[in-house]
Formats: structure tokens, C-alpha cells, sequence
């Protein structure tokens, strides 16, 4: 039986985005010697009929089917196209309940959900991508649909503002074998601070793109890691600032919903 370094668990909503989460996943599994644990929930809502009991279990019994073969679909086509074993998993109850019982269930290391298009932090109502931000301590990848990372080939990695959380890990350690190089920096700083911290860089042959800190930030960062390709960017949690922040200028959320690239997010 094969030993495996780390765990990912990968959230899946079974919609169309699901295979791009899925392949990415499996990118970053194979990479760093990981067990893959795909995981569904599908709301009770949508399934009970509170005025007729019988129709509701025949209607649970006909979903728990058709969402066991609809799992079992996706885990045996990826299974057998890239040679990975992945386990399959779903549970019928209320989202967020369901996955806080796997983060405390399980010894997980990273949990892979899909990036969305809506704002994943809308102001209404907490997201599935900020609960678990809130909830999980360790590694998060929030995957995109674009430039996705590929199984079996090398990825261009880059790192925002440092990463110095992810970077001075043994999972950098795991990930930088099947990375292009040269790694790719990109830091926003306030205008006093841009010629901090490039000489260590540098050093360390990194190529470096630095913006001043202002409204047109973020769209000019977008556009830049879209230029070189970059398939997943290291960004730091600050603990001092209640997880919600990269450093005192850019916030996490506006990082998530405003650059359409995989992120790898620290460990909080």
C-alpha cells in the first residue's frame, strides 16, 4: 500500500467547473506525492418534499444513486486517464456543516475548492471559499478555470509579495522540481518601498515585477500574470490581521476575486 505525504481534499459542487478542479488537483497531487479525496454536498433542500414523506425518500434514495454514479464517473475517468487513485466521498446535509466535519474528521494538509466568477466574498451571506479560509488553518488552492495547472507537466509558479510562509516550507521544497524556471516575483508596495527586498531576490533568480501601490493595481498584476503565463501564485496569510489580508496595502479578498489565477494560499 502506497504511503502518501500529504492529504488534499478537493470540494467539488459536480457542475461543469468540476473537471478543471479536478485536473488541477491531480497536477498538484502528482507533484508533491499526495492522496486525493473528492467531496460533494448536495443541500437537503434541494431534495426534501416537506408535504409528502414517501415521495421525499424515494426522491433521497434516487439522488444518493445518481450522485454515488456521478462521482464514481469522474473519479474512474481521472483515475484511469492519469494514472492517480482518488477517493471519492459525498455527503446530503447543509454545506458548510458537512465540510467542517471533514477538516476536524481528518489530518487534511490542503483543501482545493473552484474559484468563482461571482465574488467569492459577497456581502451577503459568507461563501464557501471565505468559510474555509475562516475554518481551515492549513494550505488552501483556490483553482482557476484558466491556465490551469496540467498533470504531468512543469507549471510557471509565482509568488505575490514574497510568500515567505509558503516558500520557506517543505511543500515549496516538494513543488519547486516541477517548476519553470525562473520563478516569477511580484510585489505591490507602496512607492517608498519599492526598492526594498530585490536584491535578495535577485540572489535567488527570481525575475521580479514591481507595482506601486494604487487603484489600478491589481487590474496591471492580472494583466501581467496572464502574460507569463503563470498557472498557480504563493500568497501569505497575515495572522495579525485576522487572515483576511496579504500584506497592510492588499487584501486577500480583493487578491481572490480580482486575479483570475490558481492561488496558493499559506497556511493561516
Amino acid at each position: 500500500m502506497r504511503n502518501f505525504k500529504y492529504k488534499i481534499l478537493v470540494l467539488s459542487d459536480l457542475k461543469k467547473t468540476a473537471n478543471s478542479t479536478l485536473k488541477s488537483s491531480v497536477s498538484l497531487a502528482k507533484m508533491i506525492g499526495a492522496e486525493i479525496t473528492l467531496f460533494h454536498v448536495k443541500e437537503y433542500i434541494d431534495i426534501v418534499d416537506r408535504d409528502n414523506q414517501l415521495t421525499t425518500m424515494r426522491t433521497l434514495n434516487e439522488e444518493h444513486k445518481k450522485t454515488k454514479k456521478k462521482i464514481n464517473d469522474i473519479v474512474n475517468s481521472f483515475s484511469k486517464e492519469y494514472d492517480v487513485k482518488i477517493n471519492g466521498n459525498y455527503a446530503f446535509g447543509k454545506v458548510k456543516e458537512e465540510i467542517q466535519k471533514q477538516i476536524e474528521a481528518y489530518n487534511l494538509d490542503i483543501i482545493v475548492l473552484g474559484h468563482r466568477k461571482a465574488a467569492p466574498f459577497k456581502l451577503i451571506g459568507d461563501s464557501i471559499t471565505r468559510f474555509v479560509l475562516k475554518k481551515f488553518n492549513g494550505v488552501i488552492m483556490i483553482s482557476s478555470n484558466e491556465n490551469a495547472l496540467a498533470p504531468n507537466e512543469k507549471m510557471s509558479l509565482g509568488v505575490l509579495n514574497g510568500s515567505n510562509k509558503i516558500m520557506k516550507t517543505e511543500l515549496s521544497n516538494d513543488l519547486m522540481p516541477h517548476t519553470k524556471a525562473p520563478l516569477k516575483s511580484f510585489r505591490i508596495l507602496n512607492s517608498q518601498d519599492v526598492t526594498k527586498d530585490t536584491s535578495k531576490l535577485n540572489e535567488e533568480k527570481m525575475v521580479e515585477y514591481v507595482f506601486e501601490q494604487n487603484a489600478n493595481a491589481m487590474k496591471t498584476l492580472s494583466s501581467y500574470l496572464q502574460k507569463n503565463n503563470i498557472n498557480l501564485l504563493c500568497v501569505d496569510r497575515d495572522k495579525n490581521k485576522g487572515n483576511n489580508t496579504v500584506n497592510a496595502d492588499t487584501s486577500l479578498k480583493e487578491v481572490v476575486s480580482k486575479l483570475n489565477v490558481s492561488l496558493l494560499v499559506s497556511e493561516a
